[in-house]
């Protein structure tokens, strides 16, 4: 009986206690004021009215090293444990419960629990899944705590949200892990069977096919030769025909399940529709076409005689030998091969090539190496040449030609490329530039000096006149900018003109420019290196078709050549001067050598480089061009270098170390190269030190301190006057060795 609540009658809870703090319940989270003490004790440290306590943990004893926490030491750790639990099935005869397995996963790391049922095929039951993971509560009323490591064991039964599931059994890593935490752990039991799946089970035994089957396994040749095709060329003679023709075909024959495709190769403007497909891909039978066969009589397998009542129970005698059967001979890899004429429903088609993989495979499987493939490919049409009418005179030739090539005419495109390739940027101003005298026999016009400027970028020429004081003629433009069209074209053809060229410009050419005859005498250096850059472009600038030719002249006068460079150069320098030089070239060659090919190989073998120049100012030069160029491959030169260096002595001849910078591409002009290496110390050998001569290239490494004055600017009046050095001298020696192989 409850004492009334009056004075006298009641007692002081707090009579007797020492602690009386609060514990605290209120923090900012995230500048978020909220409560953080849910679990925290009341004052005291007793439990406030209707407080929950906190949900246990597993309680794992601690190893040794240092403590980590459990998301840390458990991280990715999972217990596995088999258990099944039994359903009750309601209103069904057949079965009054199901046992259903599943796998229950507990994760250390956080105490978290996931059930698992395994899928079975065509059960009709929702599988997967069943209890995602998170910590699962105790049975009431312990529902406030949570499942822990302790409530798993083999044998044990443990209720999840109202089923209950029975454990028996678990994996290696769980069993260990219970044995260390000092847990016995029993022997797994066995799952009761389910009789809902024996049942099934004896039904899909029981169950036989109406009729006898016969399995045909194709999936080793699919997976041997998937992908692997075969493509034969061929064609189908129809010229029997009217209007037929002969028409191209491409065979692709699959390996992998032995079918045939057929596509017709259809040429534009054939008058043909162009279909995808000649034949689509399957089976070729060889005896095609055939008359349709009676309903049953095309069959998999023949059946003699059959026992017993039809379907269950019955008994079948089938025909092992197939004697009757209806079969159709398809065409497989062996039946094509190249010339073999195969039947495509009634079309006589004949193989007449392969590719590469076919003729492989042939040689290969089958051992054949005549694959001659079959002509049949007539010449070209023989169609008549289309004719333009002829020019109008209206705009250029190109611009009316465009007027009838179509209904919408268009203007002519520009070699936009070459445009952007040969137009001036820096100091490369892709202008060729000549001097030039007129061809004429007046008195006046023999001493005018004309400069032509051929124009890279679009091929036009410029004539420009330098006035001359007191001359009584006014310089000046002498011919506006424009492509010059070569003499002697019908002006009104149905052919577009020629126009002048690059190539037609070399010193000694002569020229027709609108009626005036010019002849070129001389051209700028820009001239000169451009043409022996592009020697493959310019005949006249190739050295090596000129040394060739000079070859084939001076090879049957060996011993006059000997001689006048014996009698011109008496104290054996070799050297010659270039009037000298040239004198013999025009006596030796002729007419067959021109005034651009003579100066060419003066050029090449001679020291154009100033002789004034010391080696450092040279060293400079040399270095600027690199620089310019982007040229730093110096660790490659020098290990060829010490490659052809076969006693290692640190030094090579000057020929070597020329033609080695030649294979390393070294952007150098030849004259300037030959320059160097004439300025660098020799030993008594005459061999010069390759080290020193790579550090005298090399700009990154070793850069010198000498200023280089810049390069003269173009001037579209250039008159070539005596502001560059000429070429005064040539190495003859040099000459005749590449020439006759000696002196």
């Amino acid at each position: 009986m409850a004492l009334p609540f009056l004075p006298g009658h009641s007692f002081n809870n707090n009579l007797g206690k020492e602690k009386f703090h609060k514990s605290h319940q209120f923090d900012n989270c995230n500048d978020v004021s909220m409560l953080v003490g849910e679990h925290k004790p009341g004052i005291g440290g007793e439990p406030m009215l209707g407080q929950k306590p906190k949900p246990n943990r597993s309680n794992i004893p601690q190893g040794q090293g240092n403590a980590a926490p459990a998301w840390v030491a458990f991280d990715r750790q999972v217990l596995r444990f088999d258990a099944y639990y039994q359903e009750a099935v309601h209103e069904k005869p057949e079965e009054q419960y199901r046992i259903r397995t599943c796998k229950i996963y507990f994760y250390l790391e956080d105490d978290s629990i996931q059930v698992n049922e395994p899928q079975i095929n065509n059960s009709g039951i929702p599988q997967g899944t069943l209890i995602k993971r998170h910590r699962i509560p105790l049975p009431p009323p312990n529902d406030d705590m949570c499942y822990t490591v302790e409530h798993f064991n083999i044998g044990n039964e443990i209720s999840l949200y109202g089923k209950t599931f029975k454990i028996t059994g678990c994996d290696q890593f769980t069993f260990n892990f219970l044995r260390k935490l000092g847990i016995r752990v029993t022997p797994p039991s066995e799952i009761p069977e389910d009789p809902h799946q024996n049942y099934r089970k004896q039904m899909d035994e029981s169950q036989q096919p109406l009729r006898p089957y016969e399995k045909v396994d194709t999936l080793k040749q699919f997976l041997d030769h998937d992908r692997h095709v075969l493509r034969f060329y061929c064609f189908w003679d129809d010229t029997e025909k009217m209007f037929g023709d002969v028409r191209e075909m491409i065979l692709h024959y699959f390996l992998a399940d032995d079918t045939i495709e057929i596509k017709e190769c259809i040429r534009p403007n054939s008058g043909r529709d162009a279909a995808p497909m000649f034949l689509r891909r399957a089976r070729l039978p060889k005896s095609s076409p055939e008359a349709l066969k009676q309903p049953g009589e095309i069959t998999g397998r023949t059946v003699l005689n059959v026992f017993g009542p039809m379907g269950h129970g019955g008994r079948y005698i089938l025909d092992s030998l197939k004697t009757g059967a209806v079969t159709t001979e398809c065409y497989t890899d062996q039946d094509l091969m190249v010339s073999v004429t195969i039947n495509v429903w009634g079309r006589k088609l004949i193989l007449a090539d392969c590719d590469d993989f076919t003729k492989e495979y042939y040689s290969t499987k089958y051992g054949v190496s005549n694959f001659s493939p079959v002509p049949y490919k007539g010449g070209p049409p023989s169609g008549t040449k289309r004719e333009w009418p002829p020019y109008t005179g209206f705009g250029s030739e190109e611009d009316s030609l465009c007027s009838c090539m179509g209904l919408l005419p268009k203007p002519p495109r520009r070699d936009f490329i070459k445009f952007m390739e040969k137009d001036r940027h820096g100091l490369e101003s892709n202008v060729l530039r000549f001097k030039a005298r007129l061809d004429t026999t007046k008195p006046i016009d023999q001493d005018r000096r004309f400069i032509i400027s051929y124009f890279l970028s679009d091929d036009t020429i410029a004539v420009f006149e330098p006035p001359v004081r007191n001359s009584g003629i006014g310089g000046g433009k002498f011919l506006e900018r424009e492509r010059i069209k070569k003499p002697d074209q019908p002006r009104f053809g149905t052919e577009l003109s020629e126009y002048f060229t690059a190539q037609d410009l070399y010193v000694g050419s002569r020229v027709n420019f609108h009626g005036h005859f010019f002849i070129l005498i001389d051209a700028d250096e820009y001239a000169f290196r451009y043409m022996e850059k592009h020697a493959n472009e310019f005949d006249m600038a190739h050295i090596s078709k000129i040394t060739a030719k000079l070859g084939q002249i001076a090879v049957q006068q060996k011993d006059q050549i000997k001689e006048f460079f014996r009698r011109n150069d008496p104290q054996s320098t070799g050297m010659v001067a270039y009037d000298q030089f040239r004198n013999l070239l025009v006596q030796l060659g002729g007419s067959n050598l021109s005034e651009h090919e003579v100066m060419t190989l003066a050029r090449y073998y001679s020291n154009t480089q100033d002789n004034k120049l010391d080696l450092q100012t040279l060293v400079a030069i040399v270095q600027d061009q690199l620089k310019k160029a982007n040229f730093e491959n110096f660790v490659n030169l020098a290990d060829g270098l010490a490659h052809r260096d076969t006693d290692n002595s640190g030094f090579l001849n000057v020929e070597h170390v020329r033609s080695t910078c030649n294979a390393f591409r070294v952007p150098l002009p030849t004259d300037l190269l030959r320059t160097l290496l004439d300025k660098m110390e020799k030993n008594e050998e005459g061999c010069i030190n390759y080290n020193q001569f790579v550090a005298y290239l090399n700009w990154r490494d070793f850069p010198t301190d000498q200023i280089v004055q810049a390069p003269v600017q173009f001037d579209s009046s250039w008159s070539n006057r005596q502001d560059t050095s000429n070429v005064t001298s040539v190495n003859y020696i040099a000459l005749l060795q590449a020439v006759l192989g000696g002196v």
